[in-house]
């Protein structure tokens, strides 16, 4: 690997797991559980400029949606439960997953947009 391109950058996912700057690695991106911070204390990066919009509760309503569905199915084949053991089963089941997912999966997705400099999308001016 050379050596030559700028200060090194902490890997995306520690931005998730630990609420890194993308930055700098201070641990400064989140200012509750799931709320960004407004800018990193040590580096001055503006985590307002980045918008993550959707994106991860899309994923994770995708992804937790799946594996429910697909834990679900196998409880109702295997075991035949009733309704109601279904849903003490998979609702505080999704919600967890979801909430706690929710965290990592907006820190990795901004840190993937600082380390690509993904912006909105500009139409070019004739001018």
């Amino acid at each position: 690997m050379s050596g030559g391109g700028g200060p090194k950058l902490p890997p995306p996912i520690h931005s998730g797991l630990y609420g890194c700057c993308p930055r700098c690695g201070a641990k400064t991106l989140f200012r509750n559980f799931v709320a960004f911070a407004d800018i990193c204390p040590d580096c001055e990066l503006d985590y307002r400029a980045f918008n993550v919009g959707d994106g991860p509760v899309v994923f994770l309503t995708l992804g937790i949606g799946a594996l429910i569905t697909a834990l679900a199915l196998w409880v109702e084949f295997s075991f035949e439960p009733g309704l109601l053991i279904h849903v003490l089963l998979w609702v505080p089941l999704t919600l967890l997953l979801t909430v706690l997912a929710l965290r990592v999966a907006k820190g990795l997705l901004l840190a993937l947009e600082y380390r690509h400099r993904a912006r909105e999308g500009r139409i070019a001016s004739d001018e």
